[in-house]
This record gives C-alpha cells, structure tokens and sequence, in this order.
C-alpha cells in the first residue's frame, strides 16, 4: 500500500505572479528578491572606508585604505605566502565541517526518528551548546595537543551543535497529522522516512548547515592563533605582533570573502533542493 501524503516536491510549477499579486506584495514591503542586492550593504561599507581614507579621517596605522589592503594582498600572493595559508585554513575548515555536518546529522536524526536516541543524545548535546566551545579549548589542548587533530576537532564541535540542533527542531516539528495518517495506511518506517522525515527536515538542516559554516570560518580563526605554523589566523597574529594592519585585513577580508560565497552557495542548493516552497523570498 502506498502512502497518499501530500509530497510538496511533486507539486506543479508555481503560476506567474499577477499585477494584483504583485502590488500587495509592494504594499506590505514583501518584493521579489533583487540578484545580488545582498551586496548593496557590502558596496556600502567600502564606500564609506574609502572615502574616511581618501579624507584623512581614519588612522592608516590602525586602519588601512582599501588601495593598501589590495596591494598588500597582492604582494602576498606574489610571494606565495598568502595562497600557501590560505590553502592551510581551507583544508581544516573544510575537514571539520565535514566531519561536523555527517555526525550533526546523524545524531539530530537518531534522536529524531526514536525516543531512546533522543533521551540518550538530546541531554549531551544540549549541555554542550550552554558550554562555549572556546572553553573547551583548554580542555582540548590537554587531551590533544596543539597539532592539526586538536584544531579540526574544535571546529567539528561547533559545526555538530549548530547542524543537530537546528535539523532536530525540524524534525520534531514535523506535523503529527502526517504521522498519523502514515499509522493509518500501515506505510514502511523506509517509506515514513522518505516520504515524511527527508523532506521536512530539509529546511532545518539547510539552515543548520549555514549556521555551520559560520562556526567553522569562526573557530578557524581561533584555534590557527594557538600555535599554529601556518594559516590565516596564524597571519593574522603574527601581523598583530609587527603591527600590521593591513596584513590583517587582508586575512579578514578572505575570511569575509569565502564566508560569503560558502553562504551564497547553500542558498543557491537549498532554492533548488526547496523550490517547491512558496515564500517571500522566492
């Protein structure tokens, strides 16, 4: 027997938005997403920095022109040493995430589909995210060391606690009417899962994943100043020692780069993975 749920992903393609349709949306501010008008607050920010340094309003030692930064950069990158530790950083934030997003997901989903998983998973998880991860870096120093293994494991951690809790809440969030009417037709636990569980928790775990990304450019930095021989953030604290302001932007702005286009790209899988979604943003 078949299961006869509504499956959103199967649902027929979205009508052209009407004149009527599209002035309500203008009158309760709800438009249609502009490309790129992310960038806008972006363009913004830099104009503004330019302007402060081409004015003589800001302290070059403190903060440098923009012009400086990508001159900087550039002579860094001639030399070799920027796109050797910037390889480097790639390298641990990728691994962490990762590792992070497969246990974060495997553990939101046990503790989703059984109550046992849930009393034996939920509670751990739960104290972990009221412990900031930065606490446990001590911690993680006396069991680990300071090579490689202790900095991917600080930064799995923060991605596991992002990614379970946001793909868990999703899940518990699925709505029982579903469930019930899966018992009634007598469906699989596979066919529940697929039909039911994969797609409701998808908005939650594209979010989680976000969220992840996040956490591992933000440990990235943490863990790369704690006697690490190469990476950004090692840049970045050897440039604080010399007073390099400008070796130091450029190392944010990578930083602030590569989170922008990671966080660009789960957007652009999760509208297509969810296209079947009507919201204002789409």
């Amino acid at each position: 027997m078949t299961l006869a749920l509504p499956r959103p992903a199967l649902t027929t393609a979205r009508p052209a938005e009407t004149f009527v349709e599209r002035r309500r949306l203008r009158r309760l501010g709800l438009r249609k997403p502009v490309p790129f008008a992310r960038l806008l607050g972006v363009v913004v920010v830099l104009a503004a920095w330019s302007a402060g340094s081409y004015y003589g309003l800001l302290d070059q030692r403190k903060l440098s022109a923009p012009w400086t930064v990508l001159g900087t950069g550039w002579d860094l990158i001639r030399d070799g040493t920027l796109v050797e530790n910037t390889l480097a950083s790639l390298t641990r934030a990728g691994i962490g995430l990762g590792v992070g997003v497969v246990i974060g997901t495997v553990l939101a989903l046990i503790a989703g589909l059984s109550r046992l998983g849930e009393s034996l998973i939920d509670g751990p998880l739960q104290v972990k995210r009221a412990i900031p991860s930065l606490g446990l870096i001590p911690l993680m120093i006396l069991w680990l060391g300071i090579g490689e293994t202790f900095k991917i494991v600080v930064i799995t951690l923060g991605v596991v606690v992002a990614v379970y809790l946001q793909t868990h809440a999703a899940l518990t969030a699925i709505d029982k009417r579903f469930v019930e009417l899966s018992e009634v037709q007598g469906v699989s636990r596979l066919q529940f899962i697929r039909s039911v569980v994969i797609p409701g928790s998808l908005p939650g775990f594209f979010l989680g994943l976000r969220l992840g990304v996040t956490s591992a450019w933000l440990f990235l930095v943490v863990v790369e100043s704690v006697n690490a021989t190469d990476g950004l953030g090692k840049m970045m604290s050897s440039a604080q020692n010399y007073g390099q302001a400008d070796v130091i932007l450029v190392c944010l702005v990578l930083y602030g780069v590569f989170g922008l286009i990671s966080d660009a790209g789960i957007r652009l899988i999760e509208g297509r993975v969810l296209s079947w979604r009507r919201t204002i943003s789409n």
